[in-house]
């Protein structure tokens, strides 16, 4: 049988050598005593060297299984949702699409939309705020004026002057019936896409989108946007040639479309003499001139003495360019919707 004393080292007989806190600890107060003292002297019980990395590595695995777990799971309910878009809801945008613009095309008369007989007759009395200078009725039926009465009054003399269309005269208005033209394109695009079609990319759908987003675009700018013409362009305009009595030679006439609105413009002109001391600047292209813009037409050179320009609202415009609002509105909410699901496939098509 061992000794007592050949069981376990001998400690020093001075206090606090060769003696550790927790024998110390338990001798004085047992097993508690000997974790009190470890705690004062900052000692922590660490787990076994070999299980501490078998721990954080079961750690992480479970981790990482979670996430692919969540990852898998939130990457099928966003095909599943994707599908849907796909399959159900850009039709139902499309079949709006369609009904929208068939409204737009119905306030355009297009040919074949179903009316019987001549396009009907729209007069639209001219008037401006500002001037009482030209007052006139122009009468529209569809895209072309086929008739036009103006009264103008001179600003010198008071003289009235009167001319209106000849009878067999017709003056097309190009931008109404490119705007038109821009809508029948866009329908088009729409009717070849039907119920039965499948649509199997996302970027199918953008493709389309951005086709039918440009006629739509198209169609607005021209009715916003009138384009910008020289005098001389406006001067070698058939349109001067439309009226009975002919026009005199110190007037020039234009008209076009702004926004919703009808707009007829008169320029009275007068000749610059050869002497003249005036510095010579031929204006460029402009939606309207002023005053004080100068041309030359033929020997003459001429500058614009005063301007006057009156116009009418044309209501089915403003009704046409509402729609034309609302449908590019449709389009690049779907595109925004098709869009959000790129962020999760950027590595393959979506």
């Amino acid at each position: 049988m061992l000794k007592p004393e050949l069981a376990a080292p001998r400690c020093s007989a001075r206090a606090g050598v060769g003696r550790s806190p927790a024998l110390s600890g338990l001798r004085a107060g047992g097993v508690a005593g000997a974790r009190a003292a470890n705690r004062r002297r900052g000692w922590a019980r660490a787990p076994p060297a070999d299980r501490a990395p078998a721990t954080v590595a079961g750690q992480r695995a479970t981790a990482m299984a979670t996430v692919m777990a969540a990852t898998a799971a939130e990457r099928a309910v966003l095909e599943e949702e994707f599908r849907w878009l796909l399959h159900d809801e850009v039709h139902a945008v499309l079949r709006q699409l369609q009904d929208i613009l068939k409204e737009a095309s119905l306030r355009f008369t297009l040919p074949g939309s179903g009316t019987e007989g001549p396009t009907k007759q729209e007069n639209f009395v001219l008037g401006s705020c500002g001037t009482d200078q030209v007052k006139g009725v122009l009468t529209l039926q569809g895209d072309a004026l086929s008739q036009a009465d103006v009264n103008l009054k001179m600003p010198r003399n008071n003289q009235l002057l009167h001319f209106a269309f000849r009878e067999d005269k017709q003056w097309k208005l190009q931008q109404i019936q490119d705007a038109r033209n821009h809508v029948s394109q866009a329908i088009y695009l729409l009717a070849n896409r039907d119920e039965s079609y499948q649509f199997r990319t996302g970027a199918e759908v953008l493709k389309l989108m951005d086709a039918v987003m440009l006629q739509l675009t198209r169609a607005r700018n021209r009715l916003t946007t009138p384009a910008t013409l020289t005098l001389p362009e406006i001067a070698a305009s058939g349109l001067t040639r439309m009226f009975a009595p002919t026009l005199p030679s110190d007037l020039l006439v234009n008209v076009y479309i702004n926004l919703n609105k009808l707009c007829l413009t008169v320029y009275q002109l007068h000749a610059l003499q050869p002497n003249s001391t005036k510095n010579f600047r031929p204006a460029g292209g402009a939606v309207l001139h002023s005053p004080g813009a100068m041309f030359e037409w033929g020997t003459q050179r001429l500058e614009v003495s005063h301007v006057h320009k009156v116009e009418s609202v044309i209501p089915w415009l403003n009704d046409a360019l509402v729609f034309f609002t609302v449908s590019l509105q449709l389009c690049q909410q779907l595109k925004d919707k098709i869009s959000v699901f790129s962020s999760y496939w950027s590595c393959r098509p979506f």
